[in-house]
């Protein structure tokens, strides 16, 4: 089987765009599986992540029983990142299926990189810049961590560097 890549896309105009990561991740040989926020979700196109990936795009957490409709993930990609998002990482919070996954990988070992979102005041907060600082101490790949143009992310550097995370774990 293939290695399984999990893309969390938060409430951020960049998500409109997950497709571009999603597209050359599998040619790199990734299975990918789109997850988001549940505000979130209102900026991915879901039909056409969908037909992209073969999977449902989650935003909610499964029914007790119910089985899993995704593989497990061998990495994480967080892009784009919300303070929201990264705040409650930092303190452990699994209020969505996004951040129950980012928290659990932590305790897998699973290779994760982010991309932080916001505007520049946001970004100024100082729980937010712990919160980065504590991620990296995780070893949580951080790129990009000040304010972002509204909606393009260098796609092609996020796949890279979660291709390097996934290389160097098993070196």
């Amino acid at each position: 089987m293939s290695r399984v890549l999990y893309v969390i896309c938060c409430g951020a105009f960049p998500s409109e765009n997950a497709h571009e990561l999603v597209e050359p991740a599998q040619a790199d040989g990734w299975t990918v599986c789109v997850l988001t926020t549940p505000y979130g979700r209102r900026f991915v196109d879901v039909p056409r992540l969908e037909r992209l990936t073969g999977f449902p795009v989650r935003s909610e957490y499964k029914q007790p029983g119910e089985p899993d409709a995704l593989p497990m993930p061998d990495a994480l990609v967080v892009a784009p990142a919300t303070v929201n998002t990264i705040n409650k990482w930092g303190a452990g919070i699994c209020d969505t299926v996004a951040l129950g996954y980012l928290v659990e990988g932590y305790g897998l070992g699973l290779p994760t990189v982010v991309v932080p979102h916001s505007n520049r005041a946001h970004m100024a907060h100082p729980r937010f810049q712990q919160n980065l600082a504590l991620l990296r101490s995780w070893g949580v790949t951080v790129l990009l961590d000040g304010p972002r143009e509204p909606k393009r992310l260098p796609w092609r550097m996020v796949l890279d560097a979660v291709n390097e995370r996934y290389a160097a774990r098993d070196a």
